[in-house]
């Protein structure tokens, strides 16, 4: 398949989870990779370099933090440098923690998500968006808690919806340039942001310590099809839509893939 064949594209939060999905999904429709994401994660980085590279595409990986612009900066201008171009930015970044009715977040669990979360992403823009070559297109990450509430998620609501803001804003500054920008909001995604004990804890509180199997019931009961959380890479054939030229024409816009969450009458 060659949907980006040619294409280059920037993947934040690139070491695991659907950052690392979107890389290879990519990768196997022909784009080469300029990943980054902490230093904490740099041999997991590693290996998403080598599932690349093992699909016959080239990558690069940087160390970065999205709330650090010049690191940003550095890793977008030498993986550029390497591939001579960029076409595509990913702002996947993000995190999930720290949960609790909002009248009890710390200003510290507040701070952090809006950091990484909305700021993080404006920062990837600004440091990418320079360098695109002709046009194409930036795709945010955002959330189904970037459509509506949900109980002790305010931090992370809030960055959320807020990136919606920022994406629109983006389309109607970066049309003229034939710049497309769009968000896509997964629901829940198996992936270690949500199965994990601490939101397993959170979401079943009349359990002591509430296993994955536990939790599965929950999770499928707010979905219309009958699963619990959908998987990366259904995520990443979003985000590869929304990259490449099938959506030429589709910018502004918000992307659901959520097996029916948002749309479910409870």
């Amino acid at each position: 398949m060659s949907r980006l064949a040619g294409s280059v594209a920037f993947v934040t939060g690139a070491a695991r989870g659907m950052g690392r999905s979107h890389c290879v999904r990519m990768a196997q429709e022909g784009a080469d990779i300029i990943a980054v994401d902490l230093v904490q994660a740099a041999g997991d980085l590693a290996e998403t370099a080598d599932l690349v590279r093992n699909l016959g595409r080239r990558a690069t990986t940087a160390i970065a933090d999205v709330r650090d612009p010049a690191a940003l900066e550095a890793a977008v201008s030498d993986g550029v440098a390497e591939f001579g171009r960029l076409d595509v930015i990913v702002a996947n970044a993000g995190i999930y923690a720290d949960l609790a009715p909002s009248w009890e977040l710390s200003e510290a669990a507040w701070r952090r998500t809006l950091d990484i979360n909305l700021t993080g992403v404006w920062h990837t823009v600004r440091a990418a968006v320079p360098h695109l070559s002709g046009g194409g297109s930036v795709v945010i990450v955002s959330s189904t808690n970037g459509l509506k509430g949900g109980a002790n998620t305010a931090h992370y609501s809030a960055s959320k919806h807020a990136v919606v803001g920022l994406a629109r804003t983006l389309a109607n500054e970066l049309g003229e340039r034939g710049i497309r920008v769009n968000t896509v909001h997964p629901g829940a995604v198996g992936t270690a942001m949500i199965r994990n004990a601490e939101v397993f804890a959170k979401l079943l509180p009349d359990i002591e310590s509430p296993s994955e199997e536990d939790a599965v019931a929950l999770f499928a009961a707010k979905n219309l099809l009958p699963v619990p959380w959908v998987d990366p890479v259904d995520v990443s054939n979003a985000v590869l839509f929304l990259a490449s030229g099938e959506s030429r024409y589709v910018t502004g816009t918000q992307m659901v893939v959520d097996a029916g969450l948002t749309q479910k009458v409870m």
